[in-house]
């Protein structure tokens, strides 16, 4: 992967002139750095009055922050001797990610950026309006030959993917982060794969998923409201791929799908004929998830508990737990998580997830499957869990996963038969999310 300072991009979303914008902007990048709340959480409510064109260019523009900041905060320290209050430094950075690294004219960056200052304080305008200035003459020079890769991610996630990949594929997971990811789609029937690619103009991947390149809104876009697919990014699909290749005919299989909102591999599981149980203990999530397959005209039995302390009436066939986590392998759709997570949240979850696994381990069946996965790229989180709950279930067995049930894309399956998914995968169709998962299966019992 070549190594990216940071040119302008072309611009897919339209650039605009409307300040209403960039307060927006600014209200969710203060929300994520002050208040540790993610940008999906508060999107909705901050562009609520926008047009849709004003809309997209504040996910731009939120997105260009988070993604660069490290660069762009290099470049605010070489024109500013001392520290202004931080709505300043977020007006700022908006300004920058404007100038640099989205193609905004000079003069309505700056602009913007000082009205934008005076609704707060009218004593930093001049401030702000100088070092803008400044950097629209001068700062494209410095972000030649900037490291992008290791400025923009936070310390404690550049040592832990260094020591956990090597120093190259944590370089090009880094580097993968700064693209905008392309829109992914799971098909409820995978026999009309070609005629959707055409409709939707999208490009069939070797997995089965489809990529769209074209832009939209996804509830206007061909087959939505018909329930013909759903969002899913490509690893995320994998998992469930696995559980339905080793259960051969999976009609009428029995399922669990644990802590499975909002319910893209519930969809996939019930779209194969299992009969699917899925558990989740947020009642908010699992409105997206009952949502979702009405609109998909799918069938789950859905229950509101504890993944850890629920059981099923019966054994089944085979259980996906999808484990809560730090989420690092999504960071190229969600930039903020580096910025709302620590190192130390990385034990806590590690808790959670086994615990969650050693409960589901107890509902199949023998010679049933269970299949861990999480979208986190942290080792911690990964193959020690899975060794830890193997320690204490001898009755358990890992199966190495077949490259087949991964569509023959043997570099997504490691040395120990396990799923490994990095976001500098597959750069010649633009990446796709990190994620990890192992397959389990209850040793049968003796005749």
């Amino acid at each position: 992967m070549q190594k990216d300072s940071g040119q302008k991009p072309a611009l897919s979303t339209p650039v605009s002139t409307d300040i209403a914008a960039r307060r927006a902007a600014l209200s969710i990048l203060e929300g994520v750095f002050t208040r540790a709340q993610s940008t999906d959480d508060q999107f909705e409510s901050a562009v609520a009055k926008l047009e849709p064109r004003d809309r997209a260019f504040v996910r731009l523009l939120v997105a260009t922050v988070l993604r660069r900041l490290g660069q762009i905060d290099l470049v605010f320290g070489n024109f500013v001797e001392r520290r202004p209050p931080e709505r300043v430094i977020n007006v700022l950075r908006l300004g920058i990610a404007q100038l640099l690294f989205v193609a905004v004219p000079p003069h309505a960056a700056v602009a913007t950026s000082v009205a934008l200052v005076k609704e707060d304080n009218e004593r930093h305008a001049g401030l702000v309006n100088a070092v803008l200035r400044r950097i629209s003459e001068k700062g494209a020079a410095l972000l030649e030959g900037q490291d992008a890769a290791g400025l923009n991610t936070p310390p404690w996630l550049w040592k832990s993917w260094v020591a956990a990949y090597g120093e190259p594929a944590a370089r090009a997971t880094a580097e993968a982060h700064l693209g905008e990811p392309l829109l992914d789609l799971t098909l409820k029937d995978s026999a009309t794969a070609a005629e959707w690619a055409t409709r939707l103009e999208a490009t069939p991947l070797p997995t089965g998923s489809l990529r769209r390149t074209a832009g939209g809104r996804i509830q206007e876009m061909d087959g939505f409201k018909e329930g013909a697919w759903w969002v899913q990014d490509a690893a995320a699909a994998l998992p469930a791929k696995i559980i339905l290749h080793m259960l051969g005919d999976a009609a009428g299989k029995n399922v669990v799908d644990l802590c499975a909102a909002p319910g893209g591999k519930t969809a996939q599981l019930a779209a194969a004929g299992c009969n699917v149980t899925a558990v989740d203990i947020s009642k908010e999530r699992l409105s997206l998830l009952r949502a979702n397959m009405e609109r998909l005209h799918l069938t789950a039995t859905v229950f509101e508990a504890d993944a850890a302390k629920w059981k099923p009436d019966a054994l089944v066939d085979a259980v996906l737990l999808d484990a809560p986590c730090s989420a690092t392998g999504t960071i190229r759709r969600h930039p903020d998580l580096p910025y709302l997570k620590r190192a130390d949240d990385v034990a806590g979850f590690v808790a959670v997830q086994t615990k969650l696994l050693m409960a589901a381990a107890a509902m199949i069946k023998p010679g049933g499957y269970l299949l861990y996965s999480v979208c986190s790229l942290q080792p911690e989180e990964r193959r020690p869990v899975v060794e830890a709950v193997l320690a204490a279930n001898p009755s358990l067995a890992r199966v190495k996963i077949p490259k087949e049930a991964v569509g023959g894309e043997s570099q997504f399956i490691d040395h120990k038969g396990e799923l490994r998914t990095l976001p500098s995968q597959w750069p010649e169709l633009a990446g796709l999310d990190g994620f990890y998962g192992a397959l389990l299966q209850r040793i049968p019992k003796n005749p």
